[in-house]
């Protein structure tokens, strides 16, 4: 139930609503250590992800504007006889319809409550355990049962990467390529924002709808310093909060039987680099990851220029894992799901699940969390004479330096204290980094809207 809140600048309103699903069955100690973790130290990291939610569907990818416009918002867990309850003060009225939360938006929420808390209790308290490189993978696959993302049924998942920033004629064709993948029975998974990651989304449901497919899933993974700038787009389905960037990396692998990649970002490219770092590893090297770089005739130059970066850092040997289709969705398609196939093969010969991908390796380079520090950043080592996959490595925590000071408020407030991070490195590696930048800045793929200022400086 929910009543108006007429002392506020912005429509809001209070509400009380009761959590289904993975929250509705809870012992009374699980509820008890619910409502600690909520109350204690975990509470302004639940107030602004559960802001981002009722908010789903904003234009903004500034982290701060939810805030700012709802400077009064809380959320309370409670415990009562039969569970738990979820107070909200001063919430978004744009989540509630003649009073009532929109459906879709209370799932999105009692899952933000499920994934933080399910990890402080299950996880923080054993955190030093999970340094090793098995143990992350393993606390990775927690997150996703609790989730109730693990189901055994043949390979279908696409992953989608792509840029919240992209213009329409790269929405409508990324839209285009989700119909084609929902058309051929295949489910959706992207990083849940605006942009490239709504789009085949959208485009996959009007297929599924069409195929008459009921049980679709429409799966965003995120992580608490992205979802307050790119808050959840209203088809996803099924959302997981990953704790860090890292996890959320491993999480789309694991889980995905390969990887569609539209224009996009600094966070597109610093994706690329995380897989192909991974796919480049020998112990990776027989297994099949379909990854398709894809986009309308009009992008064609933006996957030369990653193609070309690419050859230049990596090697011309990091191609081989990847193809490039221009302006032809159903060929995207029928490539996905003839890749996907192979998967399948692969996993039944190996005896490896077909829910979650054990058969990648993953070392602990590419699962440590990277903070972007000044002084992290400046000591990256993006120099000749590495193997590809540890330059892969470091070139992936650079572009997520960037991310963190474009879109993150940690990474937002260490550039307003210190000025831009400076990434050092070889000087043609400098320059075609530069060169690359540049063009995202120019084509507007940094911010959705405002004048874009740079947080780094690139030293050549």
């Amino acid at each position: 139930m929910a009543e108006r809140n007429e002392a506020s600048t912005m429509p809001v309103v209070n509400a009380r609503i009761y959590p289904s699903g993975s929250l509705d069955v809870l012992s009374r100690e699980e509820v008890a250590r619910l409502k600690d973790a909520s109350s204690g130290g975990l509470h302004d990291l639940l107030r602004r992800c559960a802001l981002a939610v009722l908010t789903s569907g904003s234009a903004s990818d500034d982290p701060r504007a939810a805030q700012e416009l709802y400077p009064g918002f809380d959320i309370q867990v409670l415990q009562q006889d039969r569970g738990v309850r979820i107070e909200l003060i001063d919430a978004p009225a744009m989540a509630f319809v003649d009073g009532e939360i929109i459906r879709g938006v209370a799932e999105l929420l009692f899952a933000v409550v499920r994934d933080l808390a399910y990890r402080a209790i299950e996880f923080d308290d054993c955190a030093e355990e999970q340094q090793d490189s098995e143990g992350i993978t393993n606390e990775i696959f927690g997150l996703l049962r609790n989730a109730r993302l693990l189901q055994p049924a043949d390979p279908n998942l696409v992953v989608c990467w792509g840029g919240h920033s992209i213009n329409r004629d790269e929405y409508e064709y990324a839209k285009l390529v989700g119909y084609e993948l929902g058309l051929r029975g295949m489910d959706i998974c992207t990083g849940c924002g605006p942009g490239a990651m709504k789009a085949p989304m959208k485009g996959a449901n009007v297929a599924h709808a069409k195929q008459r497919r009921t049980e679709s899933r429409y799966i965003g993974i995120t992580e608490p310093g992205i979802i307050a700038a790119e808050s959840p787009n209203p088809i996803v389905n099924h959302l997981v909060i990953m704790p860090d960037i890292e996890k959320r990396l491993e999480s789309f692998v694991r889980l995905g039987h390969g990887i569609i990649v539209f224009p996009g970002g600094v966070g597109t490219a610093e994706e690329i680099l995380y897989l192909l770092g991974l796919l480049m590893r020998e112990e990776n090297a027989d297994v099949p990851f379909p990854l398709i770089l894809t986009g309308p005739t009009a992008s064609a130059p933006y996957f030369e220029q990653i193609d070309q970066f690419l050859r230049l850092t990596l090697g011309d040997a990091a191609t081989s894992r990847y193809e490039i289709i221009v302006a032809d969705p159903a060929q995207v398609a029928r490539r996905m799901a003839a890749g996907i196939k192979r998967v399948r093969s692969h996993r039944i010969e190996h005896k490896d699940s077909f829910y979650f991908n054990w058969s990648m390796t993953i070392p602990l380079e590419f699962q440590q969390p990277f903070v972007p520090t000044h002084e992290a950043m400046a000591s990256l080592n993006l120099h000749r004479g590495r193997k590809p996959h540890e330059l892969a490595a470091d070139l992936r925590r650079a572009f997520s330096g960037i991310v963190a000071g474009n879109v993150k408020e940690d990474g937002m407030r260490r550039v307003e204290e210190h000025g831009p991070f400076q990434i050092h490195g070889d000087p043609d590696f400098m320059q075609a980094l530069d060169a690359l930048l540049q063009a995202f800045v120019a084509q507007r793929r940094m911010k959705i809207s405002g004048q874009y200022r740079p947080c780094y400086e690139v030293v050549v």
